[in-house]
């Protein structure tokens, strides 16, 4: 049996650089500090495509196609931007009504409280609850579960995880690993168990999370290795 602090280690071991991607994550630095491209990534995340072959080029192409030629500067303009207008890059009409209702919400958040995108949605991040998400207003868009939550909450700030499955399967691979027993099946649960093996493993909830991710392999690379360039423009 191996304790779970070396199980973690040797996870950790693979994934060179993390700290620094969560660190840029942790400071709403992402997406080059763009808070619409924040917005825009956490909604199209949230229909389980694939995150590097999917949901980064999609977002890459609408910043190409709005951000760059000025139309989309802020989350006013974005959340007043009609599905019509993207279908041709990005077709679910569901989560592009999430982009516009959390925009939406957070720039009038905003925008009463004399506040940039950013620290909207840094001050958001920074008042809510786990405990309480789907009492929070974002937390009651259609279509914004717990994943998504927690993904704008980390980019908003906030040290902690999301429920993603293959952030659970991994975790579970590393607890069965170490012969160590917390509870997985539950979303709240499960992210108070990262909560739980970041405090044992010294490591933070944010690194635990995307070291799930980055140690996939695809052909012969880890992602943190075939993605790394990418890694460090998002």
């Amino acid at each position: 049996m191996m304790e779970l602090s070396s199980v973690i280690d040797d996870y950790m071991a693979k994934t060179t650089g993390l700290k620094k991607f969560c660190d840029r994550c942790l400071k709403s630095e992402r997406w080059s500090g763009d808070v619409v491209l924040m917005v825009v990534y956490a909604a199209f995340d949230s229909i389980g495509l694939n995150y590097f072959n999917s949901i980064v080029p999609k977002v890459m192409e609408f910043e190409e196609a709005f951000v760059k030629n000025g139309e989309v500067n802020n989350l006013k303009d974005l959340s007043q931007l009609p599905h019509e207008q993207v279908k041709n890059i990005w077709a679910n009409k569901r989560s592009w009504s999430v982009a516009k209702s959390v925009a939406s919400y957070l720039h009038e958040s905003g925008r009463n409280r004399g506040l940039n995108d950013r620290k909207a949605l840094r001050e958001w991040a920074r008042n809510t609850s786990l405990e309480g998400w789907k009492q929070d207003p974002i937390g009651k868009i259609g279509g914004v579960g717990l994943t998504t939550y927690q993904y704008l909450r980390m980019m908003g700030g906030v040290d902690t995880a999301m429920p993603d499955n293959i952030v659970k399967r991994v975790i579970e691979e590393i607890l069965d690993k170490a012969e160590v027993k917390m509870p997985t099946n539950k979303d709240l649960e499960f992210i108070k168990t990262i909560d739980q093996i970041a405090t044992i493993s010294g490591y933070r909830p944010i690194e635990i999370c995307w070291m799930t991710w980055l140690v996939q392999s695809e052909g012969d690379k880890i992602r943190m290795e075939k993605y790394r360039d990418t890694l460090d423009r998002i």
